[in-house]
Order: C-alpha cells, then structure tokens, then sequence
C-alpha cells in the first residue's frame, strides 16, 4: 500500500480533518520563510491532537542540526525532513544528537539528481520538483530508480493516480494539492486520500 503524507499542516482543524482520513504521515513545516510554517510550540499543541497511529514529520531548510534532533528527541515529531542543502556530515552530525528517523529531499533535475539521491545515509528519500514550489518534475527520470522513496511535487488528487500506477512509489507527499487559497482543504484532503487507496485497490 501506497504510504501517504498530507504536509504542511497548520490549524486544528487540519489536524482534524487528518484524523478522519488517517494518512500514514502528517507535516509540519518548520521552515521559516514558508508561509505553512509553524513553531514548534504550535507543532507541540497540534501533536497533542493527532492520533497517535498518524507520524508527524518536521520539515526543515538547513536549520541547526541541535534544533532538530530536540524536537525529535521531546517527541514534538516523529520523522525530521531535511529540504535544504544538507549534506553527509550533516546527517552524520544529526546521527550523532539523536535516533530520529531521518528522510532528505532532493530536487530532481536529472540522472545525475537520482544518483545522489540513491546514495543518501538518511532512512528515507523524497525526490521533488524544488523546494516545495508545487510543480510536477519530469517523472521519466524514475523510471529505473531502485531505492524506495517518496513521491513529491505537483501532486493533486487528479494525477496521483497516474504517479501510482506508472511509478509505484512507495509513499506520496502532498501539499499544495490540496490547498484552496493557500488553506488545506477538507474536500481535496479527502479526494487526495481516496484516490491514493482507490488505485492500490486496482
């Protein structure tokens, strides 16, 4: 089954809406200059309501790797996302602050993009169209990509589908896929969700 992340998550109402739709993974992003950003004593509170089955992951863009492995370490998430410029040692730094999950994302432009995506020392990889700019990259170049990952960028509930059947990543990320006026949407939420769990149906 296809793993499902609905990110960027800031109010309590989505929280609750996730709640009902039960994805694997709920976001919040910690990035500061990104108009979903939370603080983590948001995050905290909104933790606080999330079923505990759901795992929260926190995006980051190059923050500190101290302030990331707290929030992993207090239990504020579950997962840390790096989608800046991280590197090696940077992971060998966070590898050394805390046991926290860890998932890099990288910007898929090219093989050469893929290359070092595969040779990442994180538990997990994202490939993306950029940072969070919502766009749908080239997805022929995934084609023969053999290590697992999540599927990002340019994702809604009218092509996820699509994304599933050709590529069958093994989970999707969505955010401004289903958002209406820069707000979560329950309706897309929903329609995201049931289309993912549709197709793994087929």
């Amino acid at each position: 089954m296809t793993k499902i992340k609905l990110c960027g998550l800031s109010r309590i109402c989505d929280i609750e809406e996730a709640n009902l739709l039960q994805p694997d993974y709920i976001g919040f992003v910690f990035a500061k200059k990104s108009r979903r950003c939370v603080s983590p004593e948001q995050a905290g509170e909104l933790k606080k309501l999330l079923r505990p089955e759901i795992r929260a992951v926190g995006v980051f863009v190059n923050e500190e790797p101290e302030a990331v492995a707290a929030l992993l370490n207090r239990g504020m998430i579950d997962l840390a996302q790096l989608h800046g410029s991280e590197d090696a040692a940077y992971i060998r730094r966070l590898r050394e602050l805390t046991d926290g999950p860890l998932i890099q994302a990288f910007r898929i432009r090219s093989k050469e993009d893929l290359s070092r995506a595969a040779a990442s020392a994180a538990d997990e990889i994202l490939l993306d169209a950029g940072a969070g700019t919502g766009t749908v990259f080239d997805w022929s170049l995934l084609r023969n990509m053999e290590r697992r990952y999540f599927l990002a960028g340019g994702l809604n509930p009218e092509n996820v589908r699509e994304a599933i059947r050709d590529l069958h990543p093994y989970g999707v990320d969505v955010s401004s896929g289903i958002e209406t006026d820069a707000l979560k949407d329950r309706t897309k939420m929903a329609a995201f969700v049931a289309a993912v769990r549709e197709e793994d149906r087929r």
